[in-house]
């Protein structure tokens, strides 16, 4: 019997982070976000609280984001960096009160690694909890139905309190599908009854579960970079050896590792680095504060190297490289549908005749737009939408396939995060 409940699965049977790969199955999962919605489950991020009366300087100190205004019950989507401006973690941090925070995500490593070396008044409390997103353009009237209309009333990236299934609820009014929805929060202990009670109250909506092969494809049409999907955190300088050696400790098995794959080349790990510039988080570097990597990233935001774009791959050159596995020869590296589930970085060179000119990531197909879809961090002067390249397909010393692409916006699917709730 195959097993509906992510948390509670028979021992042996494949799970993802996510809970299972499949709960339907991908392509009808893939469509949740645009015609009812889903709940997915990512508890599986680190989080932590901070609380003492430095806890402002803390982040400003290690933060590319201004908390000049940082109001209670905000969340800001924090990016740390390294002196020379490139991403070491990121995730999202609310204010709970006027000397305490909650961060969600791989920077608790980061800012604890500080702390730990700072003069700070600052305590970090590790905590135990469920974080489930609820997205899509009926994800309103599940929530509605299950809590009152009260819950159209919170803006977006700002939090309210809730009661579901007799237990209180934080709700993250957000969207990382690119569709409306919140991330509801709250401790370890309550998650099976909150999980429940959503799935019950959406099942008129249409709610799907969201399983782990379909999970990052809304990351790729909405346009959000993943750590060691997109980019490797730039942990592996030689500066900063006693950090890696933490964090390393610190992780489970299914986080510790760091692979990469595809056809870029290159004899310097940094090359797999990003800046938040590059990754289209420009909007939210303020030089209002002194914080490391400032003076790289002044330098950065006023000329700009290479942008984020998505490529769109041409059907004709992706259906032969499946058509190759029923060639003589050996054929080219297969492409998973409808993204790559190892925990890879894909690499792949991006190319106008010889010249490189930018490095694809996240390939993966998109059934609600029928394409074969990649991120791409493209030099400036190519990255005009329309602009025709060639991605280059298949680890070297193995056939590769030059498959066309043409340079598109990112977000490639429209962004309805913010829409007015009273109105969907």
């Amino acid at each position: 019997m195959i097993p509906t409940d992510m948390r509670k699965t028979p021992e042996g049977y494949f799970t993802t982070r996510w809970g299972l790969a499949e709960y339907t199955d991908w392509i009808d999962e893939s469509m949740s976000w645009k015609d009812n919605c889903y709940i997915g489950d990512w508890s599986f991020l680190w989080q932590r609280r901070y609380k003492g009366p430095d806890v402002l300087k803390l982040f400003s100190d290690f933060s590319v984001n201004s908390f000049a205004k940082f109001d209670i019950d905000q969340s800001k989507h924090v990016t740390h960096t390294t002196r020379h401006g490139k991403v070491i973690a990121e995730g999202i941090l609310t204010r709970l009160s006027e000397d305490e925070v909650r961060l969600f995500g791989r920077g608790t490593f980061w800012i604890d690694y500080q702390l730990k070396r700072g003069a700070y008044q600052v305590e970090s409390i590790p905590e135990e909890g469920y974080n489930f997103q609820v997205a899509g353009p009926k994800a309103a009237a599940v929530m509605e139905k299950l809590v009152g209309d009260s819950i159209r009333d919170i803006k977006f990236m700002r939090n309210g309190d809730c009661v579901i299934a007799g237990r209180p609820v934080v709700a993250l009014r957000q969207g990382m599908s690119g569709e409306p929805g919140w991330e509801l929060q709250g401790p370890a202990e309550d998650a099976q009854a909150v999980y429940d009670a959503v799935v019950e109250a959406g099942a008129e909506f249409g709610i799907r579960k969201l399983g782990g092969r379909a999970a990052f494809i809304n990351h790729l049409e909405a346009c959000f970079p993943t750590i060691v999907t997109d980019y490797l955190p730039a942990i592996f300088d030689e500066e900063l050896k006693d950090y890696l050696a933490e964090f390393k400790a610190g992780l489970p098995a299914f986080a510790s590792t760091f692979n990469i794959a595809g056809s870029f080349e290159s004899d310097n790990v940094a090359d797999w680095y990003r800046s938040p510039v590059e990754l289209g988080w420009g909007k939210n570097i303020k030089f209002d504060h002194d914080f490391l990597g400032r003076e790289a990233l002044e330098a950065e935001v006023a000329q700009p190297r290479r942008v984020i774009r998505t490529l769109v791959w041409n059907a004709d050159d992706v259906v032969d490289v499946y058509a190759s596995l029923f060639r003589s020869g050996e054929p080219y590296h297969f492409i998973e549908m409808p993204r790559d589930q190892r925990g890879f970085m894909y690499a792949d060179s991006v190319r106008i005749g010889d010249e490189s000119v930018g490095v694809s990531t996240s390939r993966g197909y998109s059934y609600y737009f029928r394409q074969m879809l990649s991120l791409c961090v493209i030099d400036v002067a190519h990255a005009e939408i329309g602009t025709e390249v060639t991605v280059i397909w298949g680890e070297p010393g193995h056939p590769q396939k030059a498959v066309r692409a043409t340079v598109a916006a990112a977000p490639y699917k429209t962004d309805n995060r913010r829409v007015d709730m009273h109105k969907v």
